[in-house]
């Protein structure tokens, strides 16, 4: 790591302290300070570049970029660094602030964590006391001397040049999404309303609910003979056992088996509820601002390094309303979205010859399907994943011996996590974020089925051995994405300031772009999700292939 300047921010004011860092992490000249750190961040950033050592970008990035405009191309965050070591090291959940791995490094009590920030919270200027230092301390001084312990205890991994890798990934991915929640996804406040009337009807006065709401809460108790909320699993559980149907949850999966005329019209009441109160008139006032919808992503907010949000469901947002996301006026969306990115994960993972050259075929399903399962493309699905998720009753179990027989390296990797997670060990993915070992209440299987003879604590050894048989390959997937994620927004800055990163979740990225630059943006997503490939999985035959679509609305991509 060259060229790294580390920056904290003054408790009050516009000014801040930055000193350069050499190669063993540790200040490199002495520390200077100035009057307004966003403009000297501006100016360092222009001039050279460098890798930004900092406690959390979500603290300090926010404000640096609102009083500067300046986007940076690096980062070092402390904090999420930190999170991956702990886990590395076995000590998943640990305290990760500045404060809590100073005192650690000195042999002191660890500070608990401040309460993450909620979005209605508001910011103070770089909020430097969620560092939960303390009394004294000077954070410039914390700061080096916890960079340089991380710097070593990242050397002494068994691969030490993969965790660097994904430290810097995960990095990029504070950087894009502090900019992407200010930017925000292009959001059409008539459109929408267009939706909801189309689906809810008018909009309601008050907290009512919509009249297609109403009318459907009337059908479902008229078909269940009484009167019923709806909303209540507590009432309508029991009003469907009356009719003699036995229901254990009122989830959909459950009530999509049950062929009675109150479960259709229970399926279609939930999915239209959910959109009002997730998606609804009320979210739009409180989540889209100036005609953009800007959530609070929280990088590393799953433990298989997939992000979250702080509220707003940004994550989710239903096929049904996609067509409120539009460009602006001479703008696209370029939607990238890399299709069966975790059997080709798998593939890649476990160099399996045969796995490998079926994801070499475009459809990795199709291609599966010729060599092992006669063309049956259903089938050959229902097969690798229940290879991947360890589903081993039915149909799945017997299509699962197939894959054993014609792909024994990649079943070999999936059971060998199992094995691990059955005993109580850890798994990691391919650049060593690290799974949480199992504790008592992470061993509840809420699905296990007494009737199946095992005891209780193997059915609970089984439900965490499924958990990290699908670790390894989902937070692999997770490194791609990441590494995908920072090559893109290289490449976009590259292009020019306007093509912007606007969305992200997993397998799938948004673009907002003036159309003239569409064409260059696919090429740019193409060449990001290949460099991806070779920086996480080497020199792979499995291809990662990103589908682009350059559209007005978000709707028209799939």
């Amino acid at each position: 790591m060259e060229n790294e300047i580390a920056v904290v921010a003054d408790p009050v004011g516009t000014g801040g302290r930055l000193c350069a860092v050499g190669p063993d992490g540790r200040p490199a000249a002495p520390a200077v300070a100035v009057p307004d750190l966003a403009a000297e961040v501006a100016r360092l950033e222009q001039q050279d570049a460098p890798r930004w050592v900092w406690a959390a970008a979500d603290e300090i990035y926010p404000r640096l970029l609102e009083r500067s405009g300046v986007r940076l191309a690096r980062c070092y965050d402390v904090k999420l660094v930190e999170s991956l070591l702990l886990a590395a090291e076995g000590r998943f959940g640990r305290p990760r602030s500045l404060g809590a791995a100073w005192a650690r490094l000195n042999g002191l009590p660890e500070p608990a964590d401040a309460p993450e920030p909620g979005v209605e919270d508001q910011p103070v200027l770089f909020a430097a006391d969620r560092h939960q230092l303390p009394p004294g301390a000077d954070p410039l001084e914390v700061l080096l001397a916890v960079h340089a312990e991380q710097r070593r205890r990242i050397a002494v991994r068994e691969h030490p040049d993969r965790m660097r890798l994904l430290a810097a990934a995960e990095s990029a991915g504070a950087l894009a999404a502090v900019e992407m929640g200010r930017d925000g996804l292009p959001w059409s406040a008539e459109v929408h309303d267009e939706l909801l009337t189309g689906l809810l009807g008018p909009r309601p006065a008050g907290g009512a609910r919509p009249a297609l709401l109403s009318e459907l809460a009337a059908q479902v108790q008229a078909a269940l003979g009484r009167p019923v909320n709806p909303d209540s699993p507590a009432q309508v559980l029991p009003a469907f056992a009356r009719l003699g149907i036995q229901l254990r949850t009122t989830r959909s999966h459950e009530l999509r088996e049950v062929d009675h005329p109150a479960a259709a019209l229970l399926l279609r009441y939930k999915e239209l509820s959910r959109i009002h109160a997730a998606h609804g008139w009320a979210w739009r006032e409180a989540w889209v601002r100036e005609g953009r919808f800007r959530p609070e992503y929280v990088v590393g907010g799953v433990v298989s390094g997939r992000w979250a949000t702080r509220g707003g469901g940004a994550l989710q947002i239903p096929r049904l309303l996609r067509g409120a996301v539009v460009a602006d006026p001479g703008h696209r969306l370029v939607v990238a979205d890399a299709g069966q990115l975790e059997p080709r994960v798998l593939a890649a993972m476990s160099g399996d010859a045969g796995l490998a050259r079926a994801a070499s075929a475009g459809d990795l399903y199709a291609g599966l399907a010729r060599d092992a399962f006669g063309g049956d493309r259903p089938r050959a699905k229902i097969a690798l994943l229940a290879a991947m998720y360890g589903q081993t009753s039915g149909e799945a179990g017997q299509l699962l011996a197939v894959m054993r027989r014609r792909f024994p390296a990649a079943l070999a990797l999936v059971e060998a996590a199992a094995r691990t997670g059955e005993a109580g060990g850890v798994v990691r993915s391919q650049l060593g974020r690290t799974s949480p070992a199992p504790s008592l209440d992470r061993l509840l299987d809420d699905t296990a089925d007494p009737a199946d003879g095992a005891s209780p604590d193997r059915r609970a050894a089984r439900s965490w051995g499924r958990f990290t048989r699908n670790f390894v390959i989902q937070a692999s997937a997770s490194d791609w994405a990441l590494a995908m994620l920072a090559a893109l927004r290289r490449r976009l800055t590259a292009i020019g300031p306007q093509p912007r990163l606007v969305f992200f979740q997993h397998d799938e990225v948004i673009v907002h772009t003036p159309e003239p630059l569409a064409a260059a943006v696919e090429e740019a997503v193409g060449a990001a999700g290949d460099e991806a490939r070779r920086l996480v999985f080497g020199s792979t035959p499995v291809p990662f292939p990103l589908e682009t679509h350059a559209v007005r609305s978000y709707v028209e991509a799939k």
